[in-house]
């Protein structure tokens, strides 16, 4: 192994944890001198943050007339942090899931794949229903932060606050210790970036001295390692006893991938991003269903068990193995129905023995 290799390794996931540790201390501390709850911030700025990757790759492409790629990893980077994020995140520590995110964030999640599907069913998302994606999002951010000054201003969201681990102590606040916060904020989004691709850029060279092929290091490697800003954001802030930021993260990055990174890219894209058949025929169909079985999940007991969280990583690997196998048997041809209600099948298992083997707990 070269040194270049072992340190883009090493130098990589240093980055990663050191940035993910900046960026959730300076989220919390700014949710608390903010007045509003670690929740919002995981699911506008935290999750802006790190789906930047995604936005920078995508908008760049789209804007130079390579599209192919945008909706599939968009959608892939989606499937990704439900299944493997959460799961991770689930592992280390066993989640909590707001009430708040069944009023709003989770419907407009899986609103957002289904437009996405219904969008791409011609082939292509115009400029038109990419400024309605970017309004959409404009119109959820305002809504999301209105409503979380307002419910951070009653007395339980004060209490969920303090509950917290949050040491940080908002009548103390002042404008120099909140340029920390955003400091920090900042400079952990900026080594969560550089970390990824330190890592991402390592392992593709030490894949390709294994003889891998492009196929396989793309469906891997790539497709993890731009999942890795939210997977370290998720389980620093699940250890650090943030689990509102944990789960807030996946769920607005995964609507700001289809919201902001799709729809700014339809909107730049000369002749609009191409949807190609295999997605809609095979991963949007997934995810769609994987948002949607998520829900009696988070919701039987309000959070996610360890031994859900390791189903939810084995199914994406499940995924992973799927997407190399169809790669290089299919010659081509985009998945069947049949395969398609195959491969969903063992969700049903899944969502029953996290609605039914979980104790509930009140609202």
């Amino acid at each position: 192994m070269s040194l270049s290799i072992l340190f883009g390794i090493i130098g990589g996931f240093i980055a990663l944890i050191g940035g993910g540790e900046l960026l959730v201390r300076g989220a919390s501390n700014l949710a608390a001198a903010m007045r509003i709850s670690p929740l919002i911030i995981g699911l506008t700025v935290v999750a802006l943050g790190t789906s930047a990757p995604e936005l920078a790759v995508s908008v760049i492409s789209c804007y130079q007339g390579n599209t192919g790629l945008a909706v599939g990893n968009a959608v892939g980077s989606n499937i990704s942090n439900l299944l493997l994020i959460l799961g991770c995140a689930a592992l280390a520590t066993p989640l909590a899931v707001s009430v708040r995110l069944f009023r709003l964030d989770i419907p407009a999640m899986v609103v957002a794949a289904v437009a996405l599907w219904v969008f791409g069913l011609n082939g292509r998302l115009d400029r038109l229903e990419g400024v309605i994606f970017v309004l959409s999002l404009v119109a959820y951010l305002v809504f999301t932060v209105r409503q979380g000054r307002r419910e951070s201003a009653i007395a339980a969201a004060e209490a969920q606050i303090a509950e917290s681990e949050i040491t940080y102590d908002p009548t103390t606040s002042n404008w120099k210790s909140l340029a920390l916060d955003a400091v920090r904020l900042i400079a952990g989004l900026a080594l969560l970036v550089q970390g990824a691709n330190w890592l991402v850029d390592a392992c593709v060279a030490l894949a390709v001295k294994f003889g891998l092929s492009d196929l396989v290091i793309g469906l891997t490697v790539v497709a993890i390692g731009t999942s890795l800003p939210e997977l370290v954001t998720s389980l620093v802030a699940s250890l650090r006893g943030q689990r509102d930021l944990a789960v807030g993260n996946v769920v607005g990055s995964n609507i700001l991938n289809i919201l902001l990174v799709l729809g700014v890219s339809a909107v730049v894209a000369p002749r609009g991003v191409q949807v190609d058949p295999q997605s809609l025929a095979f991963d949007i169909p997934v995810l769609i269903a994987i948002s949607l079985a998520v829900i009696p999940i988070f919701f039987s007991g309000l959070g996610i068990t360890r031994i859900e969280g390791c189903s939810m990583v084995l199914y994406y690997a499940a995924y992973l193995i799927y997407l190399v196998w169809h790669a290089m048997q299919s010659g081509g041809a985009v998945t069947s129905r049949t395969e398609l209600l195959w491969f969903l099948a063992p969700l049903i298992p899944l969502v029953t023995v996290g609605s039914f083997h979980k104790p509930k707990k009140t609202p």
